[in-house]
């Protein structure tokens, strides 16, 4: 068995990736894709990996399977203990719809290419492109907040242990706290984001911790 795993230390759909790697106790082999200015993710070489020219990208003994949200499912699936999707179905469903409402929606809009975009096409300015940050970015926490206050009141997300959903939302958390979101109307994510935060696994995926980590990028 053997994994490797083609992303980014600032890309976050690359850290919910580390992070349920380290959940699960998993080894695999860093492979670094700038996706910065060097747009390596571009690359003719990397496009033979993912068409779609975006990371992370987790080969599996050879198998190519893209998107976080179905890297993660593939990863349960393959690798099931210990669990990151809760036994009961209504539950289960619950915090994928959570994970998924990060990466369909929240990340959807507000990607580095989505940024670049803004710039360069749309010749929108830092203030114009802030201002489009901040506004899906509090669109989104408030109705995770809201998501999470029908529910008991857990360490985490959905149940004692980290899963899924904590997968999804702490690297979302460390993103809006890089620019600057005020954070203060969603105090039941910033408990969860605490206590995810304090645990080792989540400090191994951390971006710092990467070793392609680019201080100041």
């Amino acid at each position: 068995m053997k994994l490797k795993l083609y992303n980014f230390f600032r890309n976050s759909a690359g850290h919910r990736v580390r992070i349920a790697l380290a959940l699960k106790g998993l080894e695999y082999e860093y492979v670094s894709v700038n996706i910065g200015p060097a747009l390596e993710q571009k690359s003719e070489s990397y496009l033979q990996i993912n068409p779609q020219g975006l990371v992370p990208t987790l080969e599996h003994d050879g198998a190519l399977i893209t998107q976080s949200l179905a890297i993660v499912e593939y990863l349960e699936e393959q690798f099931p203990e210990p669990a990151i999707l809760p036994k009961d179905s209504l539950t289960r469903a619950r915090a994928r719809a959570f994970a998924g409402a990060i990466a369909s929606e929240m990340h959807a809009l507000n990607n580095s290419g989505v940024h670049r975009f803004l710039e360069q096409d749309m010749q929108a300015d830092a203030e114009r492109r802030l201002k489009w940050y901040f506004h899906w970015a509090r669109l989104g926490f408030s109705a995770l907040e809201n998501m999470l206050a029908n529910e008991k009141e857990m360490p985490f997300c959905f149940g004692g242990e980290p899963g899924i959903a904590d997968i999804f939302l702490v690297p979302q958390h460390v993103n809006y706290r890089r620019f600057g979101v005020p954070l203060d109307d969603y105090p039941r994510l910033n408990r969860i984001v605490e206590r995810c935060e304090n645990l080792p696994a989540f400090q191994a995926a951390a971006p710092e911790a990467q070793p392609d980590y680019i201080e100041g990028f």
